[in-house]
């Protein structure tokens, strides 16, 4: 099969990309390389469902550029194809006077990044939005909202059709190989020559990067995030999106609540370091995912500095008691019969060699590929910037 752009990876981001390159122009041959049954399957299928606003990331950085853009873009296109979504808002709270240097601190950084109509709210008006929240003081950030990422992917996968482009599920990349100018994806079924490959391979990101380039300085490192819903008697303790203060050294959020679009809230998540790239389950195991782990030496570096970090996430993981606990610090009435347990998500965290966990997206080019090696989250959020962006990197190397 001849392409003009190939793309491995049928999730959120490689699916942007791909709607892109169609709309650059309609003589452009795209096709989708997806290993799964269906597109979206994985991180994209499996988050929390929040249209993250920006405020978290460092001003200038990719996350905040693509995360501010990708946000308006996001919503340009759910209301042109009637996708739904809903702005309801967010707390992030501080339960204590040590967190409340690390709120100013978020709430001066969501103004730097744009963000407009941002509110700190004391202990009383917190009460009055929010009556069973524990907590002195709060932002509330009016541009959060929720959404079903797997109703854009599908919507996303319709226009690339209509648009000429191919995807290919069941279709497993085995490796990548220089065909003169050209660049050849060997497949499970098939081969693939493309003017431009794309790697959007999430999960795998780095292990499709290592098809081609010898030596990479990057691994992703799985991490489970597991989740509870909480049951009718309990939802109406929760109006808005609750956040605690982040931990600024540990790139996860710590459990919070989250109202999903079709209903419901979500408690959770965790950060499990998980024994399989895709292991949702606390029974899933791969030998050789979780050799590869142990063995990476920046992982080794991190689990020496947050063992016990790392510890007390596993604990939760095993005991519903203490996942209630964490959960009691934001909203006391919680009880361990308001939990029912509900479906895993897996992060792809990027480590790099020295030990840094990777907080910002990460994007390599050699030759005619272009791999997008980290995209964490908010990258369900910014996925049209940053398609958009990948997509430009791949229309220069086809010329």
């Amino acid at each position: 099969m001849k392409a003009d752009v190939a793309i491995v990876g049928g999730g959120i981001v490689g699916l942007a990309t791909a709607y892109h390159l169609c709309n650059a122009n309609e003589d452009i041959k795209v096709v989708v390389v997806e290993k799964e049954d269906s597109l979206a399957k994985h991180q994209t299928g499996n988050n929390s469902g929040v249209i993250h606003s920006g405020i978290y990331y460092k001003p200038g950085s990719l996350k905040a550029e693509n995360c501010i853009n990708g946000y308006k873009m996001l919503l340009e296109f759910c209301d042109q194809h009637n996708i739904p979504y809903e702005l309801c808002g967010k707390l992030i709270v501080a339960i204590d006077e040590s967190e409340l240097q690390r709120l100013r601190f978020l709430f001066d950084r969501g103004r730097e990044n744009g963000l407009e109509d941002l509110e700190l709210l004391n202990k009383e008006q917190l009460k009055e939005i929010e009556p069973h929240l524990n907590g002195i003081q709060a932002i509330k950030v009016p541009q959060t909202g929720i959404i079903n990422y797997k109703q854009v992917c599908e919507k996303l996968a319709e226009l690339i059709k209509l648009s000429g482009g191919e995807i290919l599920l069941h279709t497993t990349v085995k490796a990548i190989e220089e065909q003169g100018q050209d660049i050849q994806l060997i497949t499970n079924k098939n081969f693939i020559e493309a003017k431009a490959v794309v790697n959007c391979a999430g999960l795998y990101s780095d292990k499709v990067a290592e098809m081609q380039i010898e030596k990479s300085d990057t691994k992703i490192i799985p991490f489970r995030g597991e989740y509870y819903e909480l049951t009718q008697e309990a939802e109406h303790l929760v109006k808005h999106l609750i956040y605690p203060v982040p931990d600024p050294a540990f790139p996860f959020l710590g459990v919070h609540f989250t109202r999903m679009i079709g209903g419901g809230i979500e408690a959770g998540p965790n950060a499990v370091f998980a024994f399989k790239r895709e292991g949702y389950k606390r029974t899933d195991f791969n030998f050789k995912d979780f050799f590869e782990s142990l063995m990476w030496p920046g992982f080794q570096k991190v689990m020496r500095k947050y063992w016990k970090t790392g510890f007390g996430e596993l604990y939760r993981s095993f005991s519903k008691r203490a996942f209630t606990k964490a959960l009691q610090r934001l909203i006391p009435e919680i009880r361990q019969e308001h939990l029912v347990p509900a479906p895993a998500g897996v992060r792809a965290q990027a480590c790099d060699r020295t030990g840094g966990l990777l907080d910002d997206f990460k994007i390599i080019e050699k030759d005619n590929v272009i791999h997008v090696v980290n995209a964490p989250s908010p990258a369900a959020t910014s996925s049209l910037s940053i398609g958009k962006t990948v997509s430009a990197l791949a229309m220069e190397k086809m010329t």
